[in-house]
């Protein structure tokens, strides 16, 4: 077992990723949800979903509760909103979170949160297509509450979140997604029009 005061360091640090706010409400609880818990909402839905893809599945699972970590230090950035400095930021949070590690499981935690920001690995692309999906679900299932709160458009959800759907599971995530976006649409939640970059 690596150094016992060094891993609870890290873990009793992981205990602020649960007061990082998101824009997304939980579905049928009226609050927003916390980044620790849109992690855990993310691994729920990979060991759903994953049976059948051949993918390896504890690789895709320490992806999702590791990928938020950083926000501890760098905060959740609305994916709607510009998104200059994110990169620094969360690089640099990386290094000093997954530095309270011993150095061989800080060095597993910060490449495993590399692979997932890259999105090339089959495992990587498949954990950003749920990252994309859950807001989506989240979205659909409260009428558009986030998005019309934040002032969202249609052809923002689109070009934001086609390509990484599209790329995992063969593109049945997209597929999916897209049914619940047209008719989020169709019912007025998510407006046509407008700036398909940022609010």
């Amino acid at each position: 077992m690596q150094n016992l005061d060094r891993a609870i360091s890290f873990i009793v640090e992981c205990e602020k990723l649960k007061g990082v706010l998101r824009r997304s409400y939980l579905v049928g609880i009226e609050r927003r949800e916390n980044s620790a818990e849109h992690s855990w909402s993310l691994a729920v839905m990979a060991m759903a979903l994953m049976p059948g893809t051949g993918l390896d599945a504890l690789r895709v699972l320490k992806m999702l509760l590791i990928h938020d970590i950083v926000e501890i230090d760098a905060g959740d950035t609305f994916a709607y909103a510009a998104q200059d400095g994110k990169v620094e930021r969360e690089r640099l949070a990386a290094e000093r979170i997954f530095g309270l590690l011993d150095p061989e499981v800080a060095r597993e935690f910060h490449a495993l949160w590399e692979e997932f920001e890259a999105g090339t690995t089959p495992e990587a692309a498949f954990s950003n297509g749920l990252d994309r999906l859950m807001p989506i679900l989240q979205n659909f299932r409260s009428e558009g509450r986030s998005w019309r709160e934040n002032g969202v458009r249609y052809e923002q959800v689109v070009s934001r979140n086609q390509p990484a759907l599209s790329a995992a599971a063969d593109g049945e995530l997209w597929a999916y997604a897209k049914g619940m976006i047209e008719e989020a649409r169709d019912q007025g939640w998510l407006p046509v029009g407008g700036d398909p970059h940022t609010v």
